[in-house]
């Protein structure tokens, strides 16, 4: 689901001189920056960490960039990370700060101070659809078995997350109960402190099904472990085409956690168009490919004013759902 569209690509590679037949960038492109420095708001092995390093990963093997670095500055829920780049913007034009949908969560519950508003907005590149998942041998063989379930005894029929109430795995059950037709406040919602122990909730039976991301439902689906009632992508996901979407089964459940990047505020204007141009190029490399698969992402190319509509979108529908849920 790649917005970045012909028009923009071919200039991008005629610019570069690395276009093959077909319009695609071949493996080792010429060089758009000498070096890049990725600022992760979170510690090692986290999603921010794995999507910053393969981004660097990528630049560097397709020959974009000449080096990448990384520095893990972590706490306050990325608020640490967000203040230090602002703090020191002027002396920070060459670091990428990568941050995802908690960004504008945190920021609606006063949990960081700042907002994607205090930042520059380069681009979103990547991001994971949500999923609601029960035990592969469980008698609830749809979304419409699991509402039948849910009505009968409503407060019998659990959800998990891997995150607290009003988290972002709850606020997605919600947007799925709220689409079916259901109150969102309703429902019976158990957090746990992380998704290794909401998968063993759903395994031992404390809930019925597991609010969790999409990439993360398809490597429980093909160990065995899970079937896929539902995703919230407008359509079906080639790299898991057997899992039908919310949409498909009459659910308007629509989200996606996106990841993308950030730098200092007061970045020049051309050092903004080179990083998003850089960005635009690295995902039409097999290089790139290679990355994306491996993290079982989709291609979500944002730059700059998308970039923020995007936002601003996703942050006046969960700031509408928080408020109805109570959290704001």
């Amino acid at each position: 689901m790649n917005t970045f569209g012909w028009t923009r690509r071919a200039l991008i590679a005629a610019a570069t001189a690395t276009v093959a037949l077909g319009g695609a960038v071949q493996a080792q492109a010429e060089q758009m920056m000498e070096s890049v420095h990725f600022l992760i708001p979170g510690g090692a092995g986290g999603g921010w960490d794995g999507t910053a390093r393969g981004t660097g990963e990528a630049l560097v093997n397709a020959g974009l960039v000449g080096n990448a670095t990384y520095e893990n500055l972590s706490g306050g829920g990325g608020g640490v990370a967000i203040a230090n780049l602002i703090e020191n913007a002027a002396s920070s034009h060459g670091t990428l700060m990568v941050n995802s949908t908690p960004i504008v969560i945190r920021a609606l519950t006063g949990e960081i101070a700042q907002s994607f508003r205090d930042l520059t907005m380069v681009a979103g590149t990547v991001g994971d659809y949500a999923a609601l998942v029960v035990t592969a041998d469980s008698p609830l063989q749809s979304m419409e078995d699991a509402l039948a379930s849910y009505r009968e005894a409503p407060m019998d029929f659990a959800i998990g997350g891997g995150s607290v109430p009003g988290g972002m795995d709850h606020l997605v059950a919600a947007i799925v109960m709220q689409g079916a037709g259901e109150d969102p406040t309703a429902f019976n919602y158990i957090g746990y402190d992380a998704g290794g122990e909401a998968m063993a909730g759903l395994l031992s039976g404390e809930i019925d099904a597991l609010s969790t991301g999409f990439s993360e439902a398809i490597a429980l689906a093909e160990q065995g472990e899970v079937r896929i009632l539902g995703v919230t992508a407008p359509e079906r996901v080639p790299a898991y085409d057997a899992a039908p979407t919310f949409a498909e089964q009459g659910i308007d459940a629509q989200f996606v956690n996106w990841r993308g990047f950030f730098a200092a505020p007061g970045l020049p204007a051309e050092q903004l168009t080179a990083y998003q141009d850089m960005l635009a190029t690295m995902m039409e490399t097999p290089e790139w490919e290679a990355v994306r698969a491996r993290m079982g992402l989709v291609n979500i190319y944002r730059p700059g004013d998308e970039f923020t509509a995007f936002l601003e979108a996703q942050e006046k529908q969960l700031g509408d759902l928080m408020r109805e849920l109570g959290f704001l």
